[in-house]
């Protein structure tokens, strides 16, 4: 496996400008951004990276300028810093130094193209052999692609670390996982946060999207709304351990109850969510999940939870109550199908996840629509693995086959927004928080059968 952790630089002047940067190299880190810096630094300090690569743009060479200082202060000797052009920012050549609020008041349809319709957003550009068109997203996203290209071969089973900018970062996320590029703004990518790919090989071979835009370690439990935020923001929950979880034993809709350690998982995932102000809460019909969401709401006494069948975990059919190493003797090579092809699969007499998907969706919207009805800004809504996966899926426009691309550890929280309802496009603020219960970046739960 070769992890990868992806950092956005830190707080830049034009960031507090609200000023669109792109490729321009004039923009610097704030003293904020020097300081969050230093805290990613910090908070990476145990991992041991066997190269790190940065965009040559100032801002983000300084912010991995001050990580490196933090590791190699704290182990001694770390990996030098790289340089990549592949790196930059994308190219936003004609709004580049401009205010975004003078975007959107001179060029009003080509912004709206660019928040609606990424992919299909363009720029006619004047160059020495006449008049073209720039694609910037469909542009950076091909830089993405050359760089994964370039430098997966040459770290194999190592850790690497990168540090680069929102767009590109955004672009290099979507491309490992297959995200389309309609979906540019559906991924969200704070100054300093962190990021973690899993890679079992090259591009287009399996890989997992551990977690996504952690921000804790700079003292921002959960990413800020967006300006203007009108909609609807959910917090999704993977319920907390079982003993089936530890025994790796696939439990499906056979109704097992939280462990010990799946209620203090539950504790923490409260304890970390205590500050937020929860409006409404929605679990899955099952137990795990819906002892999970009580032991949050003990912070939430005002909170009713409501509860949804269509939240439930996929029926494992005869699969429910196995090991895996049942599964193979009785069922052979369809274990491995579900771990490759998991869209192709129907467990027997059980689900398939095409029907995990309607039933799971349909839910997923009525509880939006509602909450939007009723004038409700944040949920909790507490599911199970295969169906948060399944849901993720939705979210970012993936099919089922994409499945095993995302993380959920038990007790984990993600973060969805609806900034403009159900007519636009949802964006994933952050994936897998697992701070609360490991105290470090990378997921420590462990992985467990459904």
């Amino acid at each position: 496996m070769t992890r990868v952790i992806i950092v956005r630089h830190g707080q830049s002047t034009y960031n507090t400008e609200r000023r669109i940067q792109g490729r321009t190299d004039v923009s610097r880190l704030t003293e904020k951004g020097r300081s969050d810096a230093s805290k990613v630094g910090k908070a990476l300090s145990n991992i041991a990276f066997n190269a790190i690569y940065s965009s040559p743009l100032q801002r983000a060479k300084q912010t991995a300028d001050i990580i490196y200082g933090e590791l190699a202060s704290d182990s001694g000797k770390s990996a030098v810093v790289q340089t990549s052009d592949q790196l930059l920012e994308i190219d936003l050549l004609l709004w580049a130094e401009m205010l975004s609020s003078d975007v959107q008041q001179k060029f009003p349809e080509d912004y709206r193209i660019w928040h609606e319709h990424p992919d299909e957003f363009k720029m006619l550009v004047e160059d020495t052999g006449g008049t073209r068109e720039h694609f910037p997203v469909l542009a950076v996203y091909e830089q993405a692609q050359q760089f994964w290209q370039e430098i997966l071969p040459h770290h194999q089973g190592e850790t690497i670390l990168i540090v680069g900018h929102n767009g590109i970062n955004r672009a290099l996320i979507s491309t490992a996982l297959g995200i389309h590029p309609n979906r540019y703004h559906s991924i969200q990518q704070s100054n300093c946060c962190i990021s973690v790919l899993n890679f079992s090989g090259g591009l287009g071979e399996p890989v997992q999207l551990e977690s996504m835009n952690q921000t804790q370690h700079m003292g921002e439990m959960l990413p800020s709304l967006r300006p203007g935020h009108q909609g609807v923001r959910l917090l999704l929950v993977r319920h907390g351990e079982t003993e089936w979880n530890r025994q790796t034993r696939f439990q499906g809709q056979i109704d097992v109850p939280l462990n010990d350690n799946g209620r203090k998982q539950a504790q923490k995932a409260g304890e970390f969510l205590q500050n937020v102000a929860i409006d409404f809460a929605v679990s899955s019909t099952m137990a795990r999940p819906k002892e999970t969401a009580e032991i949050i709401l003990q912070h939430h006494p005002s909170v009713n939870l409501e509860l949804q069948e269509g939240l439930r975990e996929i029926s494992h059919g005869l699969w429910e109550g196995k090991l895996e190493v049942e599964i193979d003797q009785e069922f052979p090579g369809e274990l491995h199908r579900w771990r490759t092809t998991p869209g192709a699969v129907q467990m027997p007499e059980g689900e398939n996840l095409q029907q995990v998907w309607e039933r799971s969706s349909a839910t997923w919207q009525a509880i939006i629509q509602t909450a939007l009805e009723n004038q409700r800004q944040t949920g909790l809504i507490v599911a199970h693995d295969a169906t948060n996966k399944t849901l993720l899926c939705h979210i970012l426009g993936l099919p089922a086959d994409n499945f095993w691309n995302f993380r959920q550890g038990n007790g984990a929280v993600s973060v969805i927004d609806y900034p403009c309802g159900l007519n636009g496009l949802p964006v994933l603020q952050a994936m897998n928080i697992t701070t609360h219960l490991s105290g470090g970046v990378l997921d420590k739960t462990a992985a467990g059968a459904l």
